[in-house]
């Protein structure tokens, strides 16, 4: 870590193999405090006891690096900078930035994130973002203590449930171009084991986002084009479906005006839907939520 960083917090999430004790034992650097939680729980849990640590003791920007050796702490200022210069509230790292890395990322790690990319798309909103699962992120302190800690996600889901949280408090967010380094390690997560729980909270988190923004805070012609679209291409489809399945069992053709009347309020109603999505890609966030301010920053980094 470098000198820009003011304090680092490492947090023992009741690691198996003592890393905190061994920290202690081990480093000497003055910066480093060592948080250890009496039971696990999971890299949000974590995360949320060094961003409470890092609020506490005042710091202004919170970057979060992974211990696994995939990310480089060099690349800390580059993280902090659109975050000090007032241009972001979060920050967050891309693998895919870089064409010619790419072919050092696991095919099966590449794949699923970018499934996992357009996932998070439609639940955070944040059209404009990828690789959603990379853990290098860095956070103003202004935008971190108005998360609902409690409510974030506490394991593998919780860099997208991050966003959606971010999202909900109009938080500007941007990608840092960055490359991964994948060693010998193992991970734990299991995409096969995932992919159902992960839709599930993707699904409920985009409810919410719809609720919370197009119905709650505010209302637009935006509000009106997605129940109104989904409600025309149900009934076509429907309508669709049930004379079809008729004229299969009569053995005749469906008549073309019984067509017309289920394509049309289905192209209606995809191009309402299609607008409601155009309406929400130009919505992502553009104002910071905190002030800009200029002058020295303190770094605090969560290992």
């Amino acid at each position: 870590m470098g000198p820009e960083v003011t304090r680092i917090y490492v947090v023992d999430d009741k690691c198996p193999d003592g890393s905190g004790a061994l920290v202690r034992r081990e480093c000497t650097d003055p910066r480093v405090i060592v948080i250890e939680h009496a039971e696990n729980q999971g890299v949000g849990g974590a995360v949320m006891t060094g961003y409470r640590a890092a609020i506490a003791d005042g710091m202004d920007v919170i970057v979060k690096v992974d211990g696994d050796g995939q990310m480089d702490p060099g690349l800390i200022p580059q993280f902090a900078a659109p975050i000090l210069r007032g241009e972001a509230d979060y920050a967050k790292g891309n693998r895919f930035f870089d064409l010619e890395q790419i072919r050092a990322m696991p095919p099966m790690r590449l794949f699923g994130n970018a499934i996992l990319s357009l996932m998070t798309k439609l639940s955070s909103g944040y059209w404009d973002l990828f690789d959603p699962t990379n853990g290098f992120t860095a956070i103003h302190a202004d935008a971190a203590r108005h998360l609902p800690f409690s409510k974030i996600s506490r394991r593998y889901f919780f860099e997208t449930d991050m966003l959606f949280r971010l999202n909900t408090l109009q938080a500007v967010v941007v990608d840092v171009p960055m490359d991964a380094s994948y060693g010998d390690e193992v991970s734990n997560l299991k995409i096969s084991k995932i992919v159902t729980e992960f839709m599930v909270k993707h699904v409920r988190n985009f409810g919410k986002r719809i609720f919370y923004n197009y119905y709650l805070r505010n209302m637009s012609l935006a509000s009106i084009e997605l129940p109104l679209g989904l409600l025309l291409f149900t009934v076509g489809s429907v309508y669709g479906a049930i004379h079809w399945a008729e004229s299969a069992r009569a053995g005749i053709e469906t008549p073309a005006g019984t067509v017309m009347l289920a394509a049309v309020p289905m192209l209606m109603g995809m191009q309402l839907i299609l607008a409601f999505l155009a309406n929400d890609i130009a919505s992502v966030p553009k104002r910071p939520l905190h002030k800009k301010k200029f002058g020295y920053r303190r770094l605090a980094c969560r290992d």
